[in-house]
């Protein structure tokens, strides 16, 4: 064993000493073979590391990315928008819309209408010119109103397809009625149309996003092998109606129904002893407020104790009244008169034809309706002239 040992010691020591014999410029152009025979298992060793991390890091990367797209709301690759299509010379290219804006949340059992109560208006548009379309069958076609999800097509890209916007069509809750409810059908004339009669029977709470929107499609059996592109409003609430049928307004409107006032309940026993004494409005009460505040607390009685009273009243002087006045002349000249706000509360007086504000007025002066002047001009309001 010893023997062999030095034989190969020998033979190694011989190699180098060949090597040494040789000429500097060879020598340094050959690499010793132990560096060679490392650098390849250096080689082999990373060849097999990337080999065996490549699908590892393939798994991570796929997770992270579906992990993005999960949040942003698109994990479905398919729910994607299709590109924009491109459009023939002379191909249409319509699209319904909604001209009218929604207001930020509507209530169930109240009738659906637009911002600050405005009605519903839809058009007809030709997208390749930007006009309405007046003429043609599409011009009188026929629409169905839909619920849509509220965030349906946020990114505001209109180039999706029927069956895109279908899909996100919002139906009722089992065991609940339909969403929307009344008039679903829309007739265009000369491209024109408007909603009519619509109320929801469901809330918006349960949608993910919260809200709904109003969709507006062609009725089938029209425009037949023609495409025109669906409808959307912006996304809004709608709320339960319960609590909204029951509520106080801060302030109170003269149109008010009188229960509108803080502790005039609904249908009770107050509501009804206004009503039998002809009080229905908000109106109605300041008015009688003003001529004989003592009337109406007897109207009231003891089912309405002082401090209820107290809180009714000044509730109801919150009323913004506006800029109404009417006059009231004391004869047929019209050069004498008295001038009354809508609730018969003295603004001024009409001497020799010219108006005294209410700042100038006399002691005297301020105190007329007190005389009685305000049951006769209520006896004769029919001759109150707007002024």
């Amino acid at each position: 064993m010893e023997s062999s040992r030095n034989k190969k010691r020998g033979y190694e020591q011989s190699v180098e000493d060949e090597a040494d014999g040789m000429p500097g410029s060879k020598k340094s152009k050959l690499p010793a073979l132990a560096s060679v025979i490392v650098e390849a298992l250096k080689m082999d060793s990373l060849q097999r590391l990337c080999s065996s991390l490549e699908p590892l890091l393939r798994r991570i990367v796929s997770e992270e990315v579906e992990r993005a797209l999960t949040k942003f709301g698109h994990a479905k690759l398919a729910a994607r928008s299709p590109p924009p299509r491109i459009h023939g010379p002379g191909e249409k290219n319509l699209q319904l819309h909604y001209k009218t804006r929604m207001p930020p949340h509507l209530f169930t059992g109240g009738k659906v209408e637009g911002d600050q109560g405005a009605a519903i208006h839809v058009v007809l548009i030709d997208m390749n010119t930007g006009d309405v379309v007046q003429t043609g069958p599409e011009s009188s076609a026929k629409l169905n109103v839909v619920v849509l999800e509220g965030d349906f097509n946020e990114e505001e890209d209109d180039n999706w397809t029927k069956e895109h916007f279908e899909s996100h069509e919002v139906k009722e809750r089992e065991g609940k009625r339909p969403i929307l409810t009344g008039d679903l059908l829309v007739t265009l004339k000369e491209g024109f149309g408007t909603l009519g009669d619509l109320t929801f029977t469901d809330n918006s709470s349960w949608i993910r996003s919260r809200k709904f929107r109003l969709g507006l499609k062609v009725s089938p059996g029209y425009c037949d092998g023609i495409r025109v592109r669906e409808a959307k409003t912006e996304g809004f609430a709608v709320k339960d109606h319960r609590g909204e049928l029951y509520k106080k307004h801060y302030p109170p409107a003269l149109h008010d129904e009188v229960w509108r006032l803080d502790r005039i309940a609904k249908d009770g026993a107050l509501h009804k002893k206004l009503m039998k004494a002809d009080i229905v409005t908000v109106e109605d009460f300041l008015r009688i407020l003003v001529r004989d505040p003592q009337k109406l607390r007897n109207i009231l009685g003891s089912g309405m104790s002082n401090r209820m009273w107290e809180n009714t009243v000044e509730h109801a002087k919150t009323c913004v009244l506006g800029g109404k006045l009417y006059v009231y002349y004391a004869d047929g000249t019209q050069n004498t008169g008295v001038v009354f706000n809508n609730i018969y509360e003295l603004r001024g007086l009409i001497d020799d034809g010219q108006f005294v504000s209410l700042e100038s007025l006399t002691h005297s002066q301020k105190t007329l309706p007190d005389s009685g002047l305000h049951e006769h001009v209520f006896a004769f309001r029919y001759r109150l002239i707007p002024w």
